[in-house]
């Protein structure tokens, strides 16, 4: 596993391939980047900046960008303008948004987590134009997700206590399934998600220093050590889709650990011998939005 990044990321998460390029957030710093591969090396080749957090970026067919900002979501225009929702009713006042992914009708899921520490009501939602829908309201820190290979399973990560559900999903109306758990994870935390192409589970280990690959069935298949111990997240990348990207964090590290793992805060690149799926891209429509307060 090598670093591809020359910067050093406070907390980069959320990576996506698009067939040619690479976006990643920089949570905290509110930075969404863009860049490409040149070899082993990983290439800026454009930043966007927010106030405030960035939880995860999205792209669209037509280069458009969905931006998910503390808690409102913003489309950024290939020519750079930028639209935004204003704050979504469906996120608390102390939360923000988090992980998120798009399904194949190009809706967004995308999770929530406390930003007081406040781990017991947070939401998995499903954001479709003017519609939103709470998945899930109970969780502790909505996080990674993934589809499986044939589009009918949707994977969820609940970092807090640690847990990863399956539930059934119907991408032409965006009905799902109850949830059931596929693994206990309360020894660790797990964060980001991905899924190959045989269906296997490749997750990220905040605090652990190493991804995580499951199969199917929710049995540990391998694991992939990472020189920081915050990773963050996954995505398989390049032409052939067979290199695996990790996202790692500096934030919440003492100086001492800082000065044990300096890649810290790096982006990763290694490849496993498995191959990935393509992200579905977001539909480029911007949701309507409630003002708080307001019926629904």
């Amino acid at each position: 596993m090598i670093p591809v990044s020359a910067p050093r990321f406070t907390l980069a998460e959320g990576p996506v391939w698009d067939g040619d390029r690479l976006l990643w957030v920089d949570i905290p710093e509110g930075r969404v980047l863009v860049g490409h591969l040149d070899g082993d090396v990983l290439v800026v080749d454009d930043e966007h900046r927010f106030d405030g957090h960035v939880g995860t970026a999205a792209l669209a067919a037509d280069g458009a960008m969905l931006v998910a900002e503390t808690r409102s979501l913003t489309r950024v225009d290939p020519d750079g303008g930028r639209r935004s929702t204003g704050p979504i009713v469906e996120v608390g006042p102390d939360d923000r948004f988090n992980d998120g992914i798009c399904d194949r009708a190009g809706r967004l899921l995308i999770g929530t987590l406390s930003l007081t520490g406040d781990h017991r009501d947070q939401r998995l939602l499903q954001i479709d134009k003017g519609t939103t829908t709470v998945l899930d309201d109970d969780l502790g820190l909505a996080n990674g997700m993934a589809f499986s290979p044939d589009d009918s399973l949707l994977y969820s990560v609940d970092s807090v206590p640690g847990t990863v559900w399956v539930r059934e999903y119907d991408h032409a109306t965006g009905a799902t399934g109850a949830r059931r758990l596929l693994l206990d994870l309360s020894d660790t935390t797990p964060d980001g998600m991905t899924v190959d192409a045989s269906g296997d589970l490749w997750i990220a280990i905040w605090g652990g220093a190493e991804v995580r690959r499951y199969s199917p069935e929710g049995s540990l298949v391998e694991r992939l050590p990472v020189p920081a111990p915050h990773v963050s997240s996954v995505a398989f990348v390049g032409p052939g889709l067979d290199q695996l990207v990790v996202t790692t964090a500096r934030s919440e590290l003492s100086p001492a650990q800082l000065d044990a793992y300096p890649l810290s805060g790096s982006l990763f690149l290694t490849r496993t011998g498995a191959t990935g799926l393509a992200t579905h891209p977001w539909s480029g429509d911007l949701p309507t939005t409630r003002t708080p307060g307001a019926a629904p």
